[in-house]
């Protein structure tokens, strides 16, 4: 067992802050240091917010549950004050914010001292992290593969232990996705839960949801008690949890029915480790008293996987047709300087009417009717996170591969993790195997909307009964 501080949870940090065995000058520090010595080969970090985390360190405004832990920002959506929020592209290179989203405000107030900003791919398109601008993200495991997307930057350098926890947000499994790849804690929570404003909506849909990946599952569940919650305006609202997320990580939880599927709701090439490991997994969840059987929602496979197909490349046309009409030019023209893989997504957008975009919403509605039957009957869905173990970096290179490849292969990446977003529902990834090269395999446990509380519940007891650190091979050596 490590006895440096860096190698703790989270909360393992704060609680050696409020016993004075550290300050947060010193964890901050330590943290630097690290991404200074290990960031040149993982490529993480991609704005170093050093001398204003020091001087957030030495000042006495230290309160909040993660008092002087430090922290990492994804540079996307979640806005902070006097840094540029980019999502990895040159044409928002120059997009300096000057306030804070509420969600960073109430980072602010669990104590959190940010010290940098992450990597993703350009513009959060997909489940890699490989912009041409800011370079590929590395998985510390083995550096030759991808720590996922689109929060690859926070879940490398979670797993390489530069901080304890780092932001993240999901609109397909941008937070699961990374947190199967690099071996972590990841929760999507449910639509509603924490405030996109205010300066965003509903995203897209309602799609996306901010939060963290983590090494512990006690760290997820304590920050969304200290972030969780709306704003006036907001378009949905989630219902406040029964007793809190911490709480429900303290007790186990009682007999739960589950479903298992080991193949997703569509078509997508399955990896036999990550078959294996569900099924070790389900087994696990039989031992600990849970009913178990094989079930899946009644979803048409084969409507939803093109009505995703047909409404994810509307996340690269809206947005860049709303930088259009602030800068005064075309659409199109922004387009031109985007990666090979974003072209085609403004290409295949572009195509679509608001007709059918609207019914597509639609189609997602009725899955979400389905999905809220299935839940009358099961308490959880456990699956894979991912149909493969992480592939090679340049796996999805549209430049190499062509546009329709490239975005079959994102789309086969979806497979498991997209019902959650398009559902609005709870989800989350456990680090729970491995695979025969040593890389970690990512279990999916998905609840009904607003019940978080069952998911914390559920992953304490398997984090308790086949733990994980958190921490890649490479890292801890």
């Amino acid at each position: 067992m490590s006895n440096d501080p860096l190698d703790l949870d989270a909360v393992g940090q704060a609680a050696l802050v409020v016993a004075k065995k550290i300050s947060p000058r010193e964890l901050v520090d330590a943290a630097i240091a690290r991404i200074e010595a290990g960031d040149g080969a993982i490529n993480a970090v991609t704005q170093r917010l050093f001398e204003d985390a020091r001087a957030a360190a030495d000042s006495d405004r230290h309160h909040g549950p993660f008092r002087g832990v430090p922290f990492l920002l994804k540079d996307f959506y979640c806005h902070m004050a006097g840094t540029a929020t980019t999502g990895s592209t040159r044409l928002l290179k120059d997009n300096v914010i000057d306030h804070d989203s509420e969600l960073m405000r109430r980072y602010r107030a669990a104590g959190l001292i940010t010290v940098g900003k992450t990597n993703t791919p350009e513009l959060v398109s997909m489940g890699t992290t490989e912009p041409s601008w800011r370079g590929a993200t590395h998985n510390p495991w083995n550096l030759d593969h991808t720590p996922g997307g689109s929060s690859g930057g926070a879940a490398a350098a979670v797993a390489a232990g530069f901080v304890a926890m780092a932001h993240a947000n999901d609109g397909a499994g941008s937070t699961r996705i990374p947190a199967a790849c690099c071996g972590l804690f990841g929760l999507k929570p449910s639509r509603g839960r924490i405030t996109l404003g205010p300066d965003v909506g509903e995203s897209i849909g309602g799609i996306t949801a901010e939060h963290v990946v983590t090494r512990s599952v006690r760290d997820s569940a304590a920050l969304l008690d200290a972030t969780s919650g709306g704003l006036p305006g907001d378009p949905y609202v989630a219902e406040p949890p029964r007793q809190g997320f911490l709480a429900a990580t303290r007790q186990p939880p009682k007999r739960l029915r589950i479903a298992v599927s080991e193949t997703p709701l569509y078509a997508a090439k399955m990896d036999a480790e990550c078959v294996a490991a569900v099924r070790r997994t389900a087994k696990l969840c039989a031992d600990l008293g849970h009913d178990v059987v094989e079930a899946r929602p009644k979803v048409d496979g084969d409507a939803f996987r093109a009505a995703v197909e047909t409404f994810w490349p509307m996340t690269v046309t809206r947005a860049l047709s709303v930088l259009a009409v602030q800068r005064n030019c075309t659409a199109a023209s922004l387009a031109a300087e985007l990666e090979p893989f974003n072209q085609y997504l403004f290409e295949q957008g572009s195509r679509r009417s608001a007709i059918q975009y609207l019914a597509d919403l639609s189609f997602f509605q009725a899955v979400t009717r389905t999905f809220g039957q299935f839940f009358t009957d099961h308490d959880v869905w456990l699956t894979p996170t991912l149909a493969f173990v992480p592939p090679r970096l340049g796996y999805f290179d549209a430049a190499r591969l062509g546009g329709p490849e490239a975005y079959r292969r994102v789309i086969d990446s979806f497979a498991f993790t997209v019902p959650a977003n398009v559902a609005g529902l709870p989800s989350t990834s456990l680090p729970l195997a491995t695979s025969a090269s040593g890389l970690p395999i990512g279990i999916q446990i998905t609840g009904r909307l607003n019940d978080e509380e069952t998911l914390f519940a559920l992953s304490a007891q398997l984090e308790q009964a086949a733990p994980w650190t958190g921490l890649a091979p490479r890292a801890a050596a």
